[in-house]
C-alpha cells in the first residue's frame, strides 16, 4: 500500500487539465454490452475503478484495454457470460451497472450486491423496482440478484428518489424493451445525460435529456458506435478549485464544463473568491479571508453530496462557523474524527456538520475511510503544519488520476510513498 506524505503551507498557483469524468465513463463502459461491437471511449481516467470495471467486463468475455492517451478499447462481441461475480463487484458499486444491459440484451443476468465506499446504506431496490416494472422476474439468493426476462416491456416508472444508478439501469433497458417507458423523477446529473446521448447515437429513441422525465421509445437492436467522447470530470474540478480557495492560490482549470459546476462556482463566489469562467476554462484566485456559508447537498443541478467533504475543509479555513448539511447520504461524514486528528473543530449532528473556521491545523497520521474522504484529508494536509501522512490512499485512487503529481505541479510539497500498513 502506499500513502501520502504532504508538508503543508504552500499556495497552489499554475494551471490543470480536468481528466474525465470517473462516473460518467462507468456508465459508459456497460452501455457497450447492449450492442455487440467495437467501442472507443476518448478521455478515459486511468483510475482503480475504472479497471475494477474493466476487469468485470472482462469476465463476461469482453475484450478492453486502456492506451496511454486515455482511449479505452471496447470489443463485446466475445460476451459469453452473464454473472458479475462478487470478487469484482463489492470493490465498487456502479458494478451493479451490467444488470440492466445484460437483462435487455441476454434476458438474463446474475449480479452480486454491490459493495462501494463506506458511508452507510444506499439499498439498491430502485434498481431492482424498476426492471420488475419492465417486466423482468427478479430474485435474490445467497447475495446475488438473480434476473430473467424473455422480453421486456415499456412501463411508467416514477423514482422515489432521482437516484443516477436507478436512472442509468433503467435507461438500459428500457431502450430494448418493446414500447414506450416514461420515466419520472429521474436525475438529471450530467453523467446520467451523456450515457443518454451516448445511447441516442447507438440508435436509442430518448426524449427529455437533461430533464426530470425521459421518454424512452424501445427498438429492436441498438449499433455499436466507434467513438464515444467522455465528459469532463466536475467532481475532480471542484476538488481542485476547492485546493486553490484553501491555500489562497491561484489556478486555471482546462478541459472543463463549468455548466456542470453551478451550485459549486455560486458558493466559491460567495466566499470571496474571484472567478472567471470563458469556455471550457476557469480561473480561480482567493486572497485573505473567506466568508463562512453553509451548503445543503442536493441532486444536480444542486451541490453535489461527492463535494460535501471537501467543501468541509475548507470552511475550516474559513472566517466564522458554517454548517455542511447532506440530505443525499446523511451518514457520510466519515472523514470527521480524521480532520479532528489535525486541530478541526467539528460537531456532527444528525446529517449536518457544524464546522468552526479559523482553524490552525497541525500536521498528523490521518487514515481515509472512503473517496471524498481522502480528498478532504489531502486539502486539509495543504493547510496544516507540518507533516501530513494520509493512509489508505487506494481509496483516492479510485477516482483522482495522479492526484499527488497534478498537485505537485501547481506547487504542493506532496509524495507517494510506500507504507507497511494493512
Amino acid at each position: 500500500m502506499d500513502k501520502f506524505v504532504i508538508e503543508g503551507g504552500r499556495s497552489l498557483r499554475g494551471t490543470v487539465a480536468v481528466a474525465g469524468s470517473k462516473n460518467a465513463v462507468l456508465a459508459l463502459i456497460p452501455a457497450t454490452l447492449l450492442a455487440p461491437g467495437i467501442y472507443r471511449i476518448r478521455r478515459t481516467p486511468n483510475l482503480r475503478d475504472v479497471w475494477t470495471m474493466s476487469r468485470l467486463m472482462s469476465t463476461l468475455g469482453a475484450h478492453i484495454e486502456l492506451d496511454t492517451s486515455g482511449e479505452l478499447f471496447v470489443d463485446t462481441r466475445t460476451i459469453e457470460r452473464f454473472e458479475a461475480p462478487y470478487e469484482h463487484v463489492k470493490k465498487m458499486r456502479a458494478s451493479i451497472y451490467v444488470l440492466g444491459p445484460l437483462l435487455a440484451r441476454y434476458g438474463q443476468a446474475r449480479v452480486s450486491l454491490p459493495g462501494g465506499c463506506a458511508f452507510g446504506p444506499r439499498p439498491v431496490d430502485l434498481h431492482l423496482k424498476g426492471m420488475e416494472k419492465l417486466g423482468a422476474d427478479i430474485g435474490i439468493e445467497h447475495g446475488y440478484i438473480n434476473a430473467r426476462a424473455e422480453r421486456l416491456r415499456g412501463a411508467a416508472i416514477h423514482l422515489d428518489v432521482p437516484s443516477v444508478g436507478a436512472t442509468v439501469n433503467i435507461l438500459y433497458a428500457a431502450s430494448l424493451a418493446e414500447g414506450e417507458t416514461i420515466i419520472t423523477n429521474a436525475a438529471m446529473e450530467p453523467e446520467v445525460t451523456a450515457l443518454a446521448r451516448m445511447l441516442v447515437a447507438m440508435g436509442a429513441r430518448i426524449e427529455g435529456i437533461g430533464t426530470s422525465t425521459l421518454r424512452i421509445e424501445g427498438v429492436p437492436a441498438l449499433q455499436p458506435v466507434p467513438t464515444v467522447e467522455n465528459i469532463p470530470d466536475r467532481i475532480e474540478a471542484a476538488t481542485f478549485l476547492i485546493a486553490a480557495a484553501m491555500t489562497r492560490g491561484a489556478i486555471r482549470l482546462t478541459d472543463v464544463n463549468p455548466y456542470h459546476l453551478g451550485a459549486v462556482l455560486d458558493k466559491l463566489e460567495e466566499i470571496g473568491c474571484t472567478l472567471d469562467v470563458d469556455g471550457t476554462t476557469i480561473q480561480l484566485r482567493c486572497d485573505g479571508e473567506l466568508e463562512p456559508t453553509n451548503i445543503t447537498t442536493a441532486p444536480y443541478p444542486g451541490f453535489p453530496t461527492d463535494v460535501q467533504a471537501q467543501w468541509a475543509a475548507l470552511m475550516l479555513t474559513a472566517d466564522g462557523s458554517s454548517r455542511v448539511t447532506d440530505t443525499i447520504y446523511p451518514t457520510r461524514f466519515g472523514y470527521v474524527p480524521e480532520l479532528r486528528r489535525l486541530g478541526a473543530e467539528i460537531e456532527v449532528v444528525d446529517n449536518t456538520a457544524i464546522v468552526t473556521g479559523n482553524a490552525r491545523l497541525l500536521g498528523a497520521t490521518v487514515m481515509s475511510s472512503d473517496l471524498r474522504a481522502s480528498a478532504s484529508l489531502v486539502l486539509a494536509g495543504l493547510v496544516a503544519d507540518g507533516r501530513t501522512d494520509v493512509l489508505r490512499i487506494y481509496h483516492l485512487d479510485r477516482g483522482y488520476e495522479r492526484m499527488e503529481e497534478r498537485l505537485r505541479r501547481l506547487g504542493a510539497q506532496i509524495e507517494r510513498v510506500p507504507t507497511d500498513e494493512f
